[in-house]
């Protein structure tokens, strides 16, 4: 080394003179080169071994313009690779899994600390996801919008008049030359490509609309640990190496390996069919599956493979999500439209034949005045074309008679109200569900963070019989305290973190357990880690809303005694206790007065809205402890109660209102909680289910036991009368659903729990929690309330209601348009062998009704005046009496006002027939114009009230008035219409003006509460 340094002191030597001419800058050039030279040439010195036939220690080289970096491939920074990885959880071999030295050995070569996790720098993770992939999975290419144009050209209607449209087209240009005979073929082609264009690019939209909810549903948010931290991250984020926190009712987010946990039962049935749990441990099955789901206990887990790695990942591609979901509303309509459809063929046909008759027997003539048709002297052309115009006004009358219109109104209603109901706090899962909600006639609701707000925090703390104030742990034993520490820092699923010595302390967990180890910390001085690190957990018994409790048997490291601990509600953990222990340490027997005290205790706390919680200890023989372990199960019985706490979990703001809102609106709210009776009825009370000092003896407050052990008779009496189910169990929600819609009630039901899912299937409405509810609670769910509020509830009832009303409200729009289009064009092809309105401008009118009519009327937003009408049955009719009243009055008036025209109106305005035509046409465009005032309000007379609002609706009023000029001033040979003048324009507007006072004088109109059709099958 020596012999080394002495060579390379030359070079040193030449590189360290400063030439004296050097300016500034240079000389900073230099000392940068210099520094540079000098660190390459220490480490060369240091890392080479002298090598005599390469010595170039005199040579001094020119430093070059880059660095050269050795790019090494990535996979080599981490001791195994994805092949690998994939094979051993797929292949679920344990020997396999040892040759890597067992899951430790595997976390290692991921670079994992199994304790803190990964690192979770920006360049850690994106190496990670280079390596091995993100945790996405490829999707089947969605629909483009080609696909929705070639859709609508399937529709048979449009086929036809496409047919027609290239008849009437070869015909006038052979006729009339290309210059002038195109005008007619043209113009239904144009007519016909416009109605295809607006269908395919609004079910384009929503197509698109509805994807962009499938991604927001699938992303969960999951907790992992990073840098020792506890923290929630999205699904997608989640890379190979990362440790994953997992409890009940999670969705295992991609493979791994079990690293730590307890009592972890898996439902594998997603991946395997098989509907037994499988339980994962360290020992004999330490495989998890992506897509699975937790049933019971807690567990970290290794992530070995993301994404399209996975076995699920592989599944997930070749699935599309299906939005072409027929709801039951869209059902309903596709009958009616049949049926309008039969009507309208029917009617065509009649008209097709009389057209046909009255042309071939010489019954009509040309615009001089000629007859048409004269035997052999008329030329085959000419017959062909009055054929093909025929025929095309036969096949305008389907089109307009069939309302494909309806279809689409709900497209666009269910789209537009699933787009705001997202900005109101509710993801809608289930398409159906936007509807079904209008009819709901009871909610059965959740309390915890559905009618409160789910912060919860220690504000009471009994000891013994003792309440203990500010002084908390000094006044108490040490001993006992140390105890409480035990019974808190290993009997939680949460966690705590703290940064630093003087950072914040950060919980992580349940609400619940977030306010226990925020009290223990905080206020009885617990130190979480130093906890963890004096005892060795034996066995867990997880919490579940079944048991509410949860236990653990833990060995203690300084003496080795084996202690259980137990959590869980108050009056099933005093229960269980047999002793207890006083502020002095000192225990107490505890017989059937102290118990008595303590239950006062209990409903003292309960009755100020408190949850109580309870803890319980005992010391367990070691002979006995070996008989536990056997049997998996932990001492119950003969405990010391350690301590009561009392957790205030303060009602939502805005609540009390919505429960009246929806009580208002007709529909009965329940609560079903698993809090004991008197922290269930003050709760029910504050927010408005119960009424101050109502009468808890005649049924309305009951506990699920006892509503389990009714006979089916006397549940099916008492349900109605129950406000409040307290202790519930999940069967229990689920044995109330199934009454209630025995006794024919629509029933939405809230959950978050994994349990709550056979409740939210059977339902008709199944709301799950965003916040609080488990994957397995929204994957069973129809709709997601988000904020996990009450108010969000009754808002998507709101929403329900506006869906079902909005389509009422275009049925009667579109039925008024129907009647009138067909009655006039039939009794005109009949009386005088034509039809007054073209195919061109019946297409028009369908575009008017169908689109933008529907788009105009779904748009409309939810009104207080909704939530003033009782729920809509299942079996009531769509089309309401008070809807026919209104469309038949209207479209009678429509029919009066042309046929006047079509028989009388050349004499009236002393007009030319082809003038006539165009009045005509246009008063039945501006009656509709009208008419979408009429159809915005079915009851009420005022139909401007809050138009202001709906900016959709006057900017379609607009367009439509805008395009009707044209088409009657500019259009003239593509709409088959003359100019009007000022006149005849000030006409047309005031006989549709009619319909506006015709529609206040109608509604005045009383009608029967008995369907019309009813009366027919009752006569039958």
């Amino acid at each position: 080394m020596t012999t080394l340094l002495q060579s390379n002191l030359l070079g040193f030597d030449y590189a360290i003179q400063v030439p004296a001419t050097l300016t500034k800058s240079r000389k900073k050039w230099h000392s940068l080169f210099l520094t540079i030279y000098c660190s390459r040439k220490f480490s060369s010195i240091v890392l080479k071994s002298p090598t005599p036939q390469h010595d170039e220690s005199e040579v001094v080289h020119r430093s070059p313009s880059y660095v050269s970096l050795t790019v090494m491939p990535q996979s080599s920074s981490f001791g195994i690779d994805q092949t690998t990885l994939v094979e051993l959880v797929k292949e679920k071999k344990l020997e396999r899994l040892q040759k890597h030295g067992g899951v430790n050995g595997v976390a290692s070569d991921l670079g994992t600390d199994t304790r803190v996790g990964i690192s979770g720098s920006d360049e850690d993770v994106v190496c990670r996801r280079e390596t091995f992939g993100s945790n996405t999975y490829k999707k089947p290419p969605a629909k483009g919008f080609f696909h929705f144009v070639i859709e609508a050209f399937k529709d048979l209607t449009i086929m036809i008049l496409l047919g027609c449209a290239a008849l009437s087209l070869g015909f006038g240009i052979k006729e009339h030359g290309l210059k002038e005979g195109w005008y007619d073929g043209g113009s239904i082609f144009v007519a016909v490509f416009l109605v295809i264009a607006v269908s395919a690019i609004s079910n384009y939209r929503q197509n698109r609309q509805f994807d962009k909810l499938s991604k927001v549903s699938n992303n969960i948010q999951i907790d992992v640990v990073r840098g020792g931290r506890r923290q929630q991250i999205s699904i997608f984020d989640i890379v190979v190496g990362d440790i994953v926190c997992l409890k009940i009712g999670d969705q295992v987010p991609a493979d791994g390996l079990f690293l730590d946990g307890h009592s972890l039962q898996v439902d594998e049935s997603s991946m395997t069919g098989e509907s037994d749990h499988v339980e994962v441990n360290a020992s004999r099955n330490p495989f998890l599956l992506s897509g699975t789901k937790v049933a019971d206990g807690y567990a970290r887990m290794l992530v070995t493979s993301v994404g399209m790695n996975t076995t699920w990942g592989q599944m997930m591609c070749q699935i599309s999500r299906d939005t072409d979901e027929e709801t039951p509303l869209q059902a309903r309509l596709n009958k009616l439209t049949s049926a309008i459809g039969k009507v309208g063929l029917a009617i065509a046909f009649l008209v097709l034949v009389v057209l046909l008759v009255r042309y071939f027997t010489g019954n009509t003539t040309d615009e001089k005045g000629n007859q048409e048709f004269n035997g052999n002297k008329t030329k085959s052309d000419d017959i062909i074309n009055a054929v093909v115009g025929i025929v095309a006004a036969a096949v305008t009358i389907v089109v307009v008679a069939i309302p494909e219109g309806l279809p689409l109104a709900v497209t666009l209603t269910l789209a537009y109200s699933m787009k705001r109901m997202m900005a109101d706090h509710a993801m809608v899962r289930k398409l159906s569900a936007c509807e079904t909600m209008g009819s709901a006639t009871t909610i059965c609701t959740d309390k915890t963070g559905t009618l409160t707000l789910n912060q919860m925090k220690v504000t009471k703390f009994w000891l013994g019989q003792e309440s203990m104030k500010e002084e908390g742990a000094s006044s108490i034993s040490p001993f006992v305290v140390d105890l409480i520490h035990q019974g808190v820092a290993l009997n939680t699923t949460g966690s705590v973190y703290r940064a630093s010595t003087g950072a914040e302390f950060e919980f992580s967990g349940s609400p619940t357990e977030k306010a226990i180890l925020s009290w223990a910390v905080m206020e009885m001085k617990m130190d979480m880690e130093k906890m963890k690190k004096s005892c060795a957990i034996i066995q867990v018994e997880a919490f579940n809303s079944q048991k509410k409790r949860s236990g653990v048997l833990i060995g203690r490291n300084d003496d080795e005694t084996v202690h259980v601990h137990w959590k869980g509600a108050a009056e099933m953990i005093l229960a269980m206790c047999s002793t207890y222990y006083d502020a002095s340490g000192v225990i107490r027997d505890l017989n059937d007065d102290e118990r008595t005290k303590f239950e006062q205790i209990i409903q003292g706390m309960a009755a100020s809205s408190l949850r109580c919680i309870a803890f319980a200890h005992k010391q367990v023989p070691e002979e006995e402890c070996q008989n536990l372990e056997e049997q998996k199960k932990l001492k119950e019985d003969n405990l010391t109660l350690l301590g009561l706490v009392g957790i205030k979990d303060p009602c939502r703001p805005g609540v009390k209102k919505a429960v009246e809102d929806c009580q208002y609106a007709g529909v009965n709210i329940k609560m079903i909680t698993g809090d004991n009776v008197f922290t269930a009825r003050a709760i029910a009370t504050e927010c408005g289910i119960l009424k101050p000092g109502q009468d808890m003896s005649s049924g309305v407050v009951v506990e699920g036991e006892e509503f389990r052990n009714y006979t089916p008779e006397e549940r099916m009496e008492k349900v109605e009368k129950i406000r409040v189910m307290a202790r519930s169990s999940p069967f229990d929600k689920l044995l109330m659903v199934q009454c209630l819609k025995q006794k024919g009630h629509v029933v939405a039901v809230t959950g978050d729990g994994t349990n709550d899912a056979p409740a939210l299937k059977e339902a008709d409405i199944g709301l799950s929690m965003g916040i609080q509810g488990t994957e397995v609670a929204k994957e069973s769910s129809d709709i997601v309330i988000l904020d996990d509020n009450f108010a969000s509830v009754a808002t998507v009832l709101r929403w329900g209601r506006c869906v079902y009303t909005n389509i009422q409200k275009f049925i009667q729009f579109q039925l008024t348009v129907n009647v009138a289009a067909l009655c006039i064009n039939f009794v005109a092809a009949v009386s005088a062998g034509e039809v007054p309105l073209t195919a061109v401008q019946l297409l028009w009118v369908n575009l008017i009704m169908d689109t933008l009519g529907a788009l105009a009327l779904a748009t409309e937003r939810p009104t207080k005046e909704l939530m003033e009408k009782p729920p809509v049955g299942r079996t009531e009719p769509l089309i309401t009496n008070i809807m026919w009243r209104n469309l038949l009055a209207q479209a009678l008036y429509q029919i009066a006002v042309l046929l006047t025209l079509q028989f009388s109106g050349e004499s009236i305005f002393g007009v030319t027939k082809k003038v006539n035509d165009t009045l005509i046409f246009n008063t039945f465009v501006l009656c509709q114009v009208f008419n979408e005032f009429n159809a915005r309000k079915l009851e009420k007379k005022n139909v401007f009230k809050g138009i202001h609002k709906n900016k959709v609706f006057i900017g379609i009023i607009g367009i439509t008035i805008l395009l009707q000029v044209v088409m009657v001033e500019f259009l003239k040979r593509f709409a088959d219409t003359e100019r009007l003048n000022w006149g005849q324009w000030g006409a047309c507007i005031a006989m549709a003006a009619v319909s506006w006072p015709l529609g206040w004088v109608v509604k005045s109109l009383p009608v029967p509460e008995k369907p019309i059709f009813s009366y027919l099958k009752w006569r039958k």
